[in-house]
């Protein structure tokens, strides 16, 4: 999120020279040419006519000649040279020459004006995900930076459980809204704040704030699916694993391959937590592999033997402290990643054995359909 914030700070960083920048090429363009003038200042483009339109009463003479007397490029300085003209009596004509220095001074246009200064915004997008890590931010952030879907926003913040994005646009919120349910799987609440009306002319000021929260399921996550839940989907197991998150979840059950997609209708209409996350795995060391012949696009399905690591190694006391003393006990287990491991690699997974979970839908499982490890993927050195 750090890098999202340098990335809107360097697109958005104010220059106290802006308007400097704008104008002073213009004047230096032709700082050493001389510039021969009709009758008119109307008729007058340019730089020139930059500065002399901020002369007052020029209109009542005529203007035969001017340029500019060259100046340091760094002093912000410019002198013009006038040579004016005025019939002052009957076929008497008065012809004066003078200078005119001019001081350029920076400023900003006025959006420019209207973002740097605060609580300017008109759209709001919450971000949230209750969830205790960042994962899903952190993939978010490199969705947003490459799709350069932050290029619109006048402000970024961090807070408590996600980011909100400031507009100045209640079209550009809806095109963040719109982006974000195209590659999570969110719900969305849009809310707006009357600050002005005019009764005459029957307009209205709004500020609009949209709220987006993010589903708390991340890849890898072990979830438990609501009974009545899985019978919709095709009567999966329960007991699945998240194999991928886009716009909507992917699930897979390791026992049998099969894969469902979730979209996020249907899960903010029957919402659940994940059991255990990534902080959860567990490092087991395979002993044996048998694939059955069973194969869905790159998962192979096999019966494995696990053991935990180091349970047959003589340093293995924290695991005989964690599992009371089973550390040597081979586990039996059906996996989807047959194709990747073999006998002596390291696999992460879930040690559900012992594990204690705080879910009404894991509890109402048979205790025959638990299994004692669910495999996640392979661990490398």
């Amino acid at each position: 999120m750090r890098r999202l914030l340098a990335e809107h700070g360097r697109h958005h960083r104010r220059d106290p020279e802006a308007g400097l920048h704008l104008i002073l090429p213009q004047l230096r363009a032709i700082s050493l040419s001389s510039l021969h003038l009709d009758d008119s200042p109307a008729r007058v483009t340019g730089a020139s006519a930059i500065c002399l339109r901020k002369l007052k009463g020029l209109s009542k003479v005529r203007l035969t000649d001017a340029h500019f007397i060259w100046t340091e490029p760094h002093s912000k300085r410019l002198r013009v040279s006038l040579t004016i003209q005025k019939e002052v009596l009957t076929a008497t004509i008065l012809e004066q020459v003078f200078e005119i220095e001019y001081l350029v001074q920076h400023g900003q246009c006025p959006d420019c004006t209207k973002l740097a200064a605060k609580n300017t915004w008109k759209a709001l997008v919450q971000v949230r995900q209750k969830v205790p890590h960042k994962r899903t931010f952190l993939f978010l952030e490199q969705l947003i930076l490459k799709h350069g879907a932050q290029k619109d926003t006048i402000s970024v913040k961090e807070v408590r459980d996600g980011l909100d994005f400031f507009y100045s646009s209640r079209s550009h919120a809806l095109k963040m809204v719109e982006f974000l349910a195209g590659v999570v799987p969110i719900r969305s609440k849009a809310s707006e704040q009357l600050l002005s009306a005019d009764t005459h002319s029957n307009t209205a000021n709004f500020k609009y704030t949209y709220s987006v929260e993010i589903v708390p399921v991340c890849k890898d996550d072990l979830v438990a699916l609501p009974s009545k839940l899985a019978r919709s989907l095709s009567n999966i197991s329960p007991l699945t694993l998240c194999s991928r998150v886009g716009n909507s979840l992917h699930l897979l059950d390791p026992a049998t391959l099969q894969s469902v997609e979730l979209p996020s209708a249907t899960y903010w209409r029957s919402p659940f937590d994940s059991l255990a996350g990534v902080s959860d795995l567990v490092e087991f060391t395979v002993l044996d592999v048998e694939p059955s012949g069973q194969t869905r696009g790159k998962w192979v399905l096999a019966d494995a033997q696990v053991a935990l690591s180091g349970a047959f190694t003589s340093g293995g006391g924290e695991d005989d402290a964690m599992d009371g003393g089973a550390a040597s006990q081979i586990l039996h287990t059906r996996t989807h990643l047959g194709g990747i491991l073999q006998p002596g690699d390291d696999a992460l997974g879930y040690y559900l054995t012992n594990a204690n979970f705080n879910s009404d839908d894991f509890a109402a499982l048979p205790a025959h359909r638990v299994p004692d490890v669910v495999l996640v993927k392979k661990a490398y050195p």
